[in-house]
């Protein structure tokens, strides 16, 4: 890895997502005015900043970004205040006004899920459907997108719940788009989805452990990624500071562990495989350092490389 070079300045960018076309990035936005856009500069990776877009509504930026296939929508999830939006993205990337689903309710933490707390939104492999986890809620909602429009519809069924008290974070599709996994950030673990997709409904098939079965600490995970060939998939687990690997069978979409390794630093938030699947990059909340790892195409194994870059933290990784 290069030295980092600074693209863009921007107020607690947590998030970053790009439309599939590459042209623009948006980022968390530390205001009322939640994210804001950039062109990408495709030569040397710099940023032009877009205008500004209209406040949603809520006085806590997004905890995560998603850009439809189409390009024409934005989604974000507001964990702070409960809430997700579909902004209409223009031609020239600039943001519309954001259409707000607020969710309601609580779970049976009551230092983490006093309310709702919307986590991510995750496209489906056809674009009909984005998938939302609530940590709050211990429920996973499927809403219908209209990218004319940039609305969300309650799916049918809307939701399906989750083990109490578990938080589901973060949810990654397999390679078939017949199987989804969600990161259950408080209960140290990954569940494994059937997914309809004609309904945009999912049936949870499979929960199994990302940490070493002596671990006695706080659980505490946070991504969860499929490797591109779809034969693998990957999870943090910040409070052990480690990366769990599994095999992913082909036909029914449950997981076999593989190993559980030292991601290199303190607190792995986020990572990322390369396109090629040849490499994953670990960012670190709590440390300097971002970690290259290599990965074992033929068993998915992980194996640290001395690679680094020194970022102060790092809570988002995106191969561009």
């Amino acid at each position: 890895m290069s030295e980092p070079v600074v693209a863009a300045g921007v107020t607690d960018p947590s998030w970053i997502t790009l439309t599939p076309d590459r042209k623009f990035l948006y980022a968390i936005h530390g205001s009322p005015i939640q994210s804001i856009g950039f062109a990408v500069n495709a030569a040397t990776g710099h940023l032009q900043p877009l205008p500004s877009p209209a406040p949603a509504g809520g006085a806590n930026p997004p905890s995560h970004l998603a850009v439809d296939a189409t390009g024409r929508v934005l989604l974000s999830a507001n964990y702070r205040d409960g809430y997700l939006s579909a902004v209409p993205i223009a031609a020239d990337g600039a943001l519309g006004q954001p259409r707000v689903i607020q969710h309601a309710g609580s779970g049976p933490n009551p230092m983490r899920q006093e309310k709702p707390h919307p986590h991510s939104v995750t496209l489906s492999p056809d674009n009909r459907y984005v998938i939302v986890a609530d940590l709050g809620l211990d429920k996973i909602f499927s809403y219908a997108l209209e990218t004319a429009t940039a609305t969300l519809t309650p799916g049918n069924p809307r939701f399906v719940r989750t083990e109490p008290g578990v938080g589901p974070r973060h949810f990654a599709f397999g390679k078939s788009g017949q199987h989804g996994y969600v990161i259950n950030e408080m209960g140290g673990t990954v569940t494994v989805y059937d997914y309809e997709a004609a309904s945009g409904g999912l049936r949870p098939k499979q929960t199994i452990s990302t940490l070493p079965a002596d671990f006695t600490g706080e659980k505490w995970n946070a991504e969860v990624r499929v490797h591109p060939s779809g034969r693998f998939l990957y999870a943090s687990n910040r409070t052990h500071d480690s990366l769990a690997a599994f095999a992913i069978d082909p036909s029914s979409g449950e997981l076999t562990l593989l190993e559980i390794v030292p991601s290199g630093a303190k607190n792995p938030r986020n990572f990322a495989v390369s396109p090629d699947g040849k490499w994953l990059v670990c960012g670190h909340q709590e440390s300097e350092l971002v970690t290259v790892f290599s990965v074992d195409l033929a068993s998915g194994k992980l194996t640290p490389t001395r690679h680094t870059a020194r970022v102060a933290s790092a809570v988002c990784v995106l191969f561009a």
